[in-house]
């Protein structure tokens, strides 16, 4: 069964809008390589609409022109994409298509497409993300946390909605102070109360 696993940025107080504008000073080889890990190798790319229209005006005329981000741009070119609308496209970056029919059903139908176990990554997308952990069907959640308070945007949990209790995989520091965080859903915590947590202070 595929894998489907999800990639933002966010910053300190939890914003992922936007992060053209405020992530690029922290972005050095660490961060390159963590992309390179997660994006750089999938195969098949599920995104919102307007993540999509940001990459298809970018990432096609960067391979072309054959510069440094060449070779990454045609990793993404090669990749499927599959794009989430509700209103019909007409692509004309290559292997590129629109999902049909809902959302959920069609994601729970590419965790089970035979004969691989390549993830199916998401990127950015923050609409579609939020759909597909409400739906129980985002399997990864790969946040990289940035030392900074945006204190404006789009917040990646909105307010409102269900808690969404989260198991931390594995964290990485790198030397601009952002944290590499690949978290699971998880099952909710359970009951707790002070009663409880004061057993755990230091006793003077």
């Amino acid at each position: 069964m595929r894998k489907i696993k999800a990639q933002l940025f966010i910053s300190l107080d939890g914003v992922v809008e936007a992060p053209d504008q405020w992530h690029f000073p922290y972005f050095n080889e660490e961060m390159g390589a963590a992309v390179d890990a997660t994006l750089g190798e999938a195969d098949t790319l599920l995104l919102g609409r307007r993540t999509y229209d940001s990459f298809a005006g970018a990432w096609p005329e960067r391979e072309a022109a054959g510069g440094e981000d060449a070779p990454f741009a045609k990793v993404l070119g090669d990749a499927r994409k599959i794009v989430v609308s509700n209103s019909p496209l007409d692509f004309t970056w290559r292997n590129s298509e629109q999902l049909a029919g809902d959302l959920t059903t069609a994601v729970a139908a590419l965790k089970d497409e035979p004969d691989t176990d390549a993830p199916v990554w998401i990127s950015g997308s923050v609409s579609v993300v939020r759909r597909l952990v409400a739906a129980g069907l985002l399997d990864e959640l790969n946040l990289l946390l940035h030392p900074i308070a945006v204190r404006t945007g789009m917040r990646l949990f909105e307010e409102g909605t269900p808690s969404v209790p989260l198991e931390l995989l594995s964290a990485e520091t790198f030397r601009t102070g952002v944290l590499n965080l690949f978290y699971s859903v998880a099952a909710a915590p359970g009951e707790g109360t002070y009663e409880d947590a004061k057993t755990y202070l230091p006793q003077h």
